[in-house]
């Protein structure tokens, strides 16, 4: 069995051949069963978690994403969350390379947003704001330059330092890059929105939202957690990556509650867009939120992508 590092799994994993994968896999007949939760209860420390998302694809490779989640590290000075991903032959059950979890998600996840948005966003969208500075907000511009002509990305975060630390890279990088002092005001310039923050009250009013725009909603993985408000998912055409996204996020539980938003009006899924029995952007002016929680589908894609170009190296 192989194993790879960090370093080896996000080099593996350029966003263009990225992006392409995850659109064959949300394609194919792979299977993707609801992921498996398990608490681990610790004397003397906050309660852990396990979490398994497994997948296959019958004629190829599956895989497992294994996670832990133990929110006790903090107080040790070591990271919450640990995560591997096992690959294997699902003709043999031969288990044929672990991943580095983290880098396999942080990279799908961005590399899946990017894919709503090649269905979703204006075929011009040159200005991106991403809004969150952490693991996976430091992937989108990336991501989305692989699908859409960004020049230009505005960052906002609670934390000024880490939102002016991702806009000097991404200058480096070759973007013009800068910082929002005034969330409002990045909005209402924007043409892409991408949220990826632990928000549990809505950052994004649908009042600030303008004709065109295509928001994507990365953070909410809870009932608890909000990153738009019911304004901005009722003026929009709603999709999402799977349907575990209607039963986990608050941005889409809350407006259902409420009534700002039905499961009749999802527009369409992941999979149907890139099958095409899902209608993409219909219109210059239309607003469109793409909301995603995270498959397994998305996981397995990555990891297999990861191994086969190792392979024919």
């Amino acid at each position: 069995m192989v194993v790879y590092s960090a370093e080896e799994t996000r080099d593996l994993l350029p966003f263009d051949e990225l992006i392409e994968a995850l659109r064959e896999m949300f394609r194919a007949d792979a299977v993707a069963p609801m992921r498996h939760h398990h608490g681990i209860p610790l004397v003397g420390l906050p309660e852990a978690t396990l979490l398994l998302m497994p997948a296959w694809n019958p004629t190829g490779l599956g895989g497992v994403k294994i996670v832990n989640v133990n929110p006790g590290n903090a107080a040790r000075g070591m990271p919450a969350l640990c995560s591997s991903y096992l690959l294997f032959d699902v003709r043999t059950g031969q288990h044929v390379a672990m991943l580095d979890g983290g880098e396999i998600t942080s990279r799908r996840t961005a590399a899946v947003s990017a894919l709503a948005a090649s269905y979703l966003a204006r075929a011009d969208a040159q200005e991106l704001l991403v809004v969150g500075a952490g693991r996976v907000a430091n992937n989108l511009a990336d991501a989305f330059r692989a699908v859409r002509p960004i020049k230009e990305v505005v960052v906002w975060d609670v934390d000024a330092g880490m939102a002016g630390r991702l806009a000097e890279r991404l200058t480096v990088e070759g973007f013009r890059a800068g910082v929002a002092q005034d969330l409002e005001a990045a909005v209402t310039r924007a043409d892409i929105i991408s949220c990826a923050t632990l928000a549990t009250d809505p950052l994004i009013a649908g009042v600030w939202l303008r004709p065109g725009l295509h928001l994507d909603l990365i953070g909410s993985f809870t009932p608890g957690m909000r990153e738009a408000d019911d304004d901005a998912v009722q003026r929009a055409r709603v999709y999402i990556d799977t349907g575990g996204a209607l039963e986990e996020s608050g941005d889409l539980i809350e407006p259902i509650r409420s009534g700002a938003l039905t499961a009749e009006r999802i527009a369409g899924d992941l999979a149907g867009l890139c099958r095409g029995t899902a209608p993409g952007r219909a219109n210059e002016q239309e607003i469109t939120l793409f909301k995603s929680t995270g498959s397994a589908l998305a996981d397995l894609a990555a990891a297999t992508l990861a191994h086969t170009t190792m392979a024919d190296r």
